[in-house]
């Protein structure tokens, strides 16, 4: 495993890392989950991320007595705030200070910790001025609750926004977290080089495209039992938008480049996006311990320009550029 900084913090993470949203209290079994944790752990992932909504808290749940026992100081754990996860009151959602100090004490507790390492606003607010969303979280960083600040699917606008508010609070903004591999790249003409004048870094989800760039969805093939396009709970919404025919026939062309560079295609996807100097870490997700030994076999794989171009090449027209897709409820 390597290791890349966060931002301009002093904080470095592990370049890839473990995330449990669809997986852990929702597809996946507790005992199974926490051999998925145990493999990342035993492959050098410090790295973790969970967000208070995910399973209706219960993937924090999971993550936080499937870390216990480790040294609290050699792991990186990461949450986030935003979306609902009570009996859906009036301030049960969003960004107020409110909702941000009631759900962090509550996911410090389902995680069994003091303290995040990085605690991110998983969307943006428009309904709560911004300067009461980051005047919550320097209180949480002044309480030793919070160490560093990021985001989630924040537009280059908002980001410059809070980068200005965290100046003058004089708190960590360090991170932003965007869906981002192959096939989606809306982050790269504005969020990217507004995140670098700022001195943040993307965490990105999704590097292998809910599992179509693994190649196992094939054009004009039935989709596998028990993958994610088969997942009524919510996974098969979030690939749909992947399984276009042009898509799956265009992903399967990317198989001899794969093994041009002796990578199996997933191993390619994670390794994609690792080249992006902007991109700290990439998270993967699992169901099963070997899925976590496959893709960190990603971890500092360097791909070569020619190879890089021939993979834009095979895509084409069917990645996914628009700038104005970034954006909040």
């Amino acid at each position: 495993m390597e290791f890349r900084r966060l931002g301009r913090s002093g904080l470095n993470v592990s370049e890839i890392s473990y995330g449990n949203w669809l997986t852990h209290g929702s597809q996946v079994e507790e005992d199974q989950a926490h051999a998925c944790i145990k493999a990342a752990l035993d492959a050098g992932i410090t790295t973790f991320d969970t967000a208070d909504v995910y399973a209706n808290t219960a993937a924090e749940s999971v993550l936080g007595r499937g870390l216990k026992g480790q040294r609290r100081e050699s792991l990186e754990i990461f949450t986030k705030v935003f979306w609902p996860t009570g009996p859906k009151g009036p301030n049960d959602k969003g960004l107020s200070r409110k909702h941000i100090m009631e759900s962090a004490n509550a996911s410090l507790e389902r995680l069994g910790t003091d303290y995040v390492d990085l605690y991110q606003a998983h969307r943006f607010d428009r309904t709560v001025p911004l300067e009461e969303t980051m005047l919550a979280f320097a209180d949480l960083v002044r309480q030793g609750k919070v160490l560093y600040v990021g985001v989630s699917e924040w537009t280059a606008e908002q980001i410059s926004r809070g980068a200005a508010l965290a100046r003058e609070l004089k708190i960590p903004f360090v991170s932003n977290q965007p869906q981002y591999n192959m096939l989606w790249r809306v982050i790269e003409d504005q969020v990217i080089p507004a995140s670098e004048r700022e001195g943040l870094s993307q965490i990105v989800w999704s590097p292998i495209a809910q599992g179509v760039l693994t190649g196992k969805y094939k054009p004009g093939q039935d989709y596998p039992a028990g993958s994610r396009a088969t997942d009524e709970k919510g996974g098969a919404n979030m690939v749909a938008r992947f399984l276009d025919e042009n898509v799956l026939k265009r992903v399967a062309e990317l198989e001899p480049l794969a093994k041009q560079a002796d990578l199996s295609l997933a191993q390619l996807a994670v390794a994609w996006v690792l080249q992006n100097p902007n991109v700290a870490s990439a998270i993967i997700g699992a169901s099963r311990p070997e899925q976590v030994h496959e893709n960190v076999k990603a971890a500092g794989q360097k791909l070569d320009v020619d190879l890089l171009k021939a993979i834009d090449d095979v895509l084409g027209d069917v990645v996914e550029r628009d700038a104005s897709l970034t954006k909040s409820p």
